[in-house]
């Protein structure tokens, strides 16, 4: 199994790696930066670099063994077996994920409904909620850009599947939930707004989301209203 260096510090943009096993264009290290694809999350993008070689890693996904996977560009050069690399992310793109993924959480600690899906991207994210009210998307984007100028600290912490189990209210999402295998849960903490299972990347404390909005507001269904944000900058 991969260590996720990026669950103690979603800031760290690279690092350096023993090459664990390949296959096909795929690369997995005993540890990493890159995050896999998951939760709504895109995985990340970058490179891996070796000696004189680098190659392109245009996606990043975990498989059914716990393992993260870098999958490398058509016809890229491949490090060997044993071999150190440096792994590093796309920062910039990884940061416009981070942004948006923490300003999901927000929104959804505005409305307090059950969640049915999701999508972050680096321009528009999305939460779909299991709800028939009209959305007020004036008052919404009001109180997020309250919770964003609050500047409310960001942490984590870790709690075991027997926990979550006494605590269900914790889980918001209904189509996804978290697995159930014997690793620990962690769980996202927002100031005192917002508490819940999280696998993610996330910023250090609520203004850095920085300048977004609400953006279109759609009804999909009888009990489904998607609520969209938009990055500003």
């Amino acid at each position: 199994m991969t260590i996720k260096l990026y669950t103690d510090d979603a800031y760290l943009a690279s690092n350096d790696s023993i090459v664990e096993s390949l296959k096909n264009n795929e690369v997995v290290l005993e540890s990493t930066v890159f995050y896999p694809v998951g939760g709504g999350q895109p995985g990340d993008t970058g490179t891996l670099s070796w000696e004189n070689n680098q190659a392109e890693v245009i996606n990043t996904y975990c498989d059914d063994t716990g393992s993260i996977r870098h999958v490398l560009s058509e016809n890229s050069s491949l490090p060997a077996i044993g071999q150190t690399i440096t792994a590093s992310i796309n920062w910039e793109r990884r940061y416009l994920h981070m942004r948006m993924h923490t300003g999901l959480h927000l929104l959804g600690s505005i409305l307090q409904y059950g969640v049915t899906g999701g999508n972050i991207s680096s321009v528009k994210s999305r939460l779909d909620f299991d709800m028939e009210e009209t959305v007020d998307k004036e008052a919404v984007d009001t109180q997020l850009q309250q919770l964003i100028a609050e500047d409310h600290p960001i942490s984590s912490t870790w709690i075991t599947q027997e926990i979550l189990k006494e605590q269900p209210e914790l889980v918001r999402t209904m189509s996804v939930k978290p697995p159930e295998t014997n690793e620990n849960i962690r769980l996202l903490k927002i100031g005192d707004i917002d508490l819940q299972p999280c696998g993610g990347t996330h910023l250090k404390s609520t203004s850095e989301v920085g300048k977004i909005k609400i953006g279109k507001v759609e009804k999909k269904g009888k009990r489904n209203r998607r609520v969209n944000i938009v990055l500003m900058d």
